[in-house]
């Protein structure tokens, strides 16, 4: 329990910078009070003014993102964006991250993430359909790092299938950068009626303010500024800022709050989560985007543990818990739903007059602040940014010396990032809803939209490699990348939600990292019509003073409007036509082959040409619409002869190819390239449409993969190889 300190002592103590505060944000915010602030009034200021909350360093560098196009129905400063697909439809998602909880109690952690990012989705008023994850961790060889992705692989697992959404995978990456600092970063995908998209504000004199859910306990409290500070290993971390999660409890939340918005739109007001700060973030932003007062009794909060004080039912993280906002005098007709789900569901408290934010607590007045305190008045401060010295001073472009193409063929096929990750996925339930079409494996998680003709594709995308030698083009090849995954199911990329993990933004280093990608996140998203409409930023990702590889994550979603024109990579019979879309150079630096040669990466990247980028994305997606194409997959870690190896697995068809480039570039990683395979008879028109950009390289056929370069060939039994990419990482986490 915290102790409560007077006014007076809180000014001479400083408790506040042990919650994220510095002496000038505490002088700035007595200011706005007019007097000092009293200990709940403090604790408020310290979530809510948090990175993870006010986005006060990273702000400036989000104002640039484009979010919008003719297709987004609401962009970022909601629970998540939404985006029109047609037939009365629209799409809702969004990406968060639980980095530093999943850090300190893996499980926990990482299930608590994905029930956070669920009501994030129904607060809108639209049904969960998939989730997916991306994930970071170290050396898989680690026995403490085999825990730690034992422990948040659970999590996920746990709470998604017993809640009843299907997970759809997303990525998993390994680098020695993430060791202390795990990322797990939670995206979920929503369906709803474009017409009733559902807003989080509390409007309207004398309207109810609803508390729905979980009752309100000391774990998780102050958790947004535990995820807005770094670690340090000669500290404990505070594992009493992690929440706990019941996902059986969510599934009742969830199924009560769209019963409600299905019956009761015109009743409900508002609506969102209790997320990073718990309570007072939900009810404030819900107030200041109204730009409305509010009051609330913090007796009547249902509480499981007793005695807490206003600091811990405000600032508490338990799971569950939703904040309504409902019409005076629809009260009773909206209790009634939640108690019918056996829920706890009681008014706490009302829409007032004016721009006050009052809490009541044993008849006292324990809190009187202007909203705009906690809300449009936190700081936001224009960092220093200075370029990295790696950066200034570039080793010169790696070249690999390969003794033997095959043997280096089956070393990244075992790598843990190529590796197959059945292992992991496995653990969650993909078909749930049975609406599912493409689960994990495939370049892109497809399901089928119900009462439609339509279905969704979905990945999560991130490159830290990239970011780390040129965070603006890394961000650009990420997006890309993401749009790649889409489109070779055949989907048109439609928009993106982020998570931002970086390090500690104080830092010019770091913050330079932040608003450079940036720039390439907005470029690629322009160029390929793929704004950003929601998304999350986690910094501080750092353990005493050494930072993760800048990764941010992109989650993006396509749109399928014919089923019959889903594509996937494996190869489908022998007699097919290969094809590579794209052009392939010397480009190794940041390269899979790098780090696994050298033990890290260094150099330049080559500029991406988004122009190509997006005709030749076009072109693929054309293709697969017109029936032209057997499979697609595009061509990322490990190079051409890696995605050709990966396309071979599924039904054990290996390939004759002829590419006329060194040995060593099959395992190059340029940009912007798919590999295409075309029946005969289609192939008159595939060439007709595709013209010039596309190259013929082979033929599907036969149990080898057999590659002739102009230096030499790579062949290898597909049998092996795919038993060699099965047991890659599976045989290290055993």
């Amino acid at each position: 329990m915290q102790k409560e300190l007077s006014p007076e002592a809180i000014k001479a103590e400083q408790p506040y910078l042990t919650w994220g505060l510095t002496t000038a944000e505490y002088d700035r915010y007595a200011e706005l009070l007019g007097r000092l602030p009293n200990f709940t009034e403090i604790g408020l200021a310290s979530g809510m003014w948090s990175e993870h909350c006010a986005y006060k360093f990273s702000k400036p560098v989000l104002k640039t993102f484009w979010t919008h196009n003719d297709r987004v129905l609401m962009g970022p400063g909601e629970g998540a964006g939404v985006i029109d697909i047609g037939e009365g439809k629209a799409v809702v998602f969004k990406a968060e991250s639980h980095n530093h909880p999943s850090a300190v109690e893996p499980y926990e952690g990482a299930a608590t993430g994905v029930g956070g990012i669920i009501r994030d989705i129904f607060s809108i008023g639209a049904k969960p359909i998939a989730v997916l994850d991306a994930l970071a961790f170290g050396d898989p060889h680690d026995p403490h790092q085999k825990q730690l992705i034992d422990g948040v692989v659970a999590g996920i697992g746990d709470y998604g299938n017993a809640i009843g959404i299907p997970n759809l995978g997303g990525e998993v990456r390994f680098a020695e950068s993430y060791t202390k600092n795990p990322l797990v970063n939670a995206m979920c995908v929503g369906v709803m009626d474009k017409a009733k998209i559902q807003k989080g504000k509390a409007a309207g004199v004398g309207n109810a303010l609803i508390y729905v859910g979980a009752k309100t306990g000391r774990d998780g409290i102050n958790g947004a500024s535990f995820a807005s500070a770094e670690f340090s290993e000669t500290e404990a971390a505070d594992r009493s800022a992690v929440q706990v999660g019941d996902p059986f409890m969510e599934k009742l939340v969830m199924d009560a709050c769209l019963e409600v918005t299905r019956d009761y739109q015109d009743q409900l007001v508002g609506m969102q989560d209790m997320g990073a700060a718990g309570l007072v973030s939900s009810t404030v932003e819900m107030a200041g985007k109204a730009n409305s007062g509010m009051v609330l009794d913090l007796d009547l909060i249902p509480q499981r543990e007793p005695n807490m004080t206003p600091f811990e039912i405000m600032l508490s993280e338990s799971q569950e818990r939703m904040m309504l906002c409902v019409q005076s005098g629809s009260e009773d007709a909206i209790l009634a739903v939640f108690r019918r789900y056996d829920l706890d569901a009681v008014v706490v408290g009302h829409v007032e007059e004016g721009h006050r934010y009052r809490l009541l607590h044993h008849g006292q007045v324990v809190c009187d602040v202007p909203v705009s305190a906690l809300t449009s008045d936190a700081p936001v401060y224009h960092q220093e940014s200075r370029r990295p010295q790696r950066l200034a001073h570039p080793a010169p472009h790696w070249q690999p010396r390969l003794k033997n193409g095959l043997t280096t063929l089956k070393t990244l096929l075992a790598e843990p990032n190529v590796a197959a990750k059945r292992c992991i996925y496995r653990r969650y339930d993909a078909q749930v809803q049975t609406n599912t079409v493409l689960a994990p494996g495939a370049d892109a998680g497809v399901v089928r939209v119900r009462g439609t003709h339509r279905a969704l594709a979905m990945t999560a995308d991130s490159n830290g490699r990239y970011l780390y030698l040129d965070p603006e083009i890394g961000g650009a090849i990420t997006v890309a990348e993401a749009a790649r995954n889409l489109v070779a199911t055949g989907a048109e990329p439609l928009g993106i939600t982020d998570c931002l993990n970086y390090g500690d933004p104080t830092k010019p280093e770091m913050f330079y990292e932040l608003a450079e990608s940036a720039k390439g996140i907005v470029a690629a998203t322009r160029a390929l019509n793929t704004p950003v409409i929601s998304g999350n930023v986690s910094l501080y990702n750092e353990t005493s003073g050494v930072a993760i590889y800048p990764t941010p994550m992109i989650g993006m979603v396509g749109l399928i409007e014919d089923l019959t024109a889903i594509s996937t990579a494996d190869f489908k019979e022998a007699g097919d036509l290969i094809y590579l879309i794209g052009a392939t150079a010397a480009d190794f630096d940041g390269s899979l082959l790098q780090a696994v040669t050298t033990g890290g990466v260094a150099g330049t990247l080559r500029p991406l040409d988004l122009a190509r980028e997006k005709a030749d994305q076009d072109l693929v997606l054309a293709a697969i619409r017109a029936h032209l194409t057997t499979a697609a997959h595009d061509v990322a870690d490990g190079g051409l002869l890696v995605a050709l190896a990966e396309m071979s697995f599924g039904r054990g068809i290996g390939a004759t190819v002829e590419v006329a480039m060194p040995q060593s570039w099959l395992f190059a990683e340029s940009q912007g390239r798919f590999v295409l395979t075309v029946a005969p008879e289609n192939q008159a028109a595939f060439e007709q449409l595709a013209g010039a950009a596309a190259t013929l390289i082979g033929t599907t056929g036969g149990a080898q993969l057999a590659v002739t370069a102009q230096d030499g060939q790579v062949a290898g039994d597909v049998a092996e190889l795919t038993k060699i990419n099965a047991e890659g990482l599976a045989c290290l986490l055993k």
